[in-house]
């Protein structure tokens, strides 16, 4: 008799898994889902730029005029610890481009926000603008120094697209 229950748990654990494979593929095949859908949402940044053009000690920087394809999708400022402004994009090509911006001094700010880059004592004439050009193992980077704050744009798309963005920056006084 023990043998004959044991066929049959078996046999019943067979068969559960064969309906629950069977209910799934069904879901799956008549739930609608997107694969080519892109997984990552533009952000709409006007109102934490707004706000930070207000609190932020140094005039904030953000891109005008940028071509189509750019894609804004972080963004964030901290009043705290160097007021530190970030506007995270993907550019046409899908690589990353961030603007950020602080008072922290600048020999600690853009390696941290460069993930490790290096000055490379180079400079590159961008929108009228002479910036400093650092390379990482991650990121590569412009970086202009003002009085009061640094300004990076760093990220894995290549120097044409770092420059692309350098030149497209506008603050509130620029652009008014």
């Amino acid at each position: 008799m023990a043998s004959k229950r044991g066929k049959q748990t078996v046999r019943d654990m067979f068969l559960s898994m064969l309906v629950i494979t069977a209910v799934a593929g069904v879901v799956y095949i008549f739930i609608p889902h997107d694969d080519k859908a892109d997984p990552v949402k533009a952000v709409d940044y006007r109102v934490e730029l707004a706000t930070a053009r207000r609190a932020a000690p140094y005039p904030v920087a953000a891109p005008s005029g940028l071509p189509q394809g750019w894609k804004p999708t972080s963004v964030s400022y901290t009043g705290q610890d160097g007021s530190g402004w970030h506007l995270g994009f993907l550019d046409p090509d899908g690589k990353y481009v961030a603007v950020e911006q602080s008072t922290t001094p600048a020999k600690k700010y853009v390696p941290d926000v460069t993930q490790h880059a290096a000055d490379t004592g180079r400079t590159e004439q961008v929108g009228g603008r002479e910036w400093q050009r650092w390379e990482g193992p991650k990121y590569d980077a412009l970086v202009l120094h003002a009085e009061d704050v640094t300004t990076v744009v760093t990220g894995s798309a290549p120097p044409e697209r770092l420059a692309e963005m350098a030149a497209a920056l506008k603050t509130a006084a620029a652009s008014s």
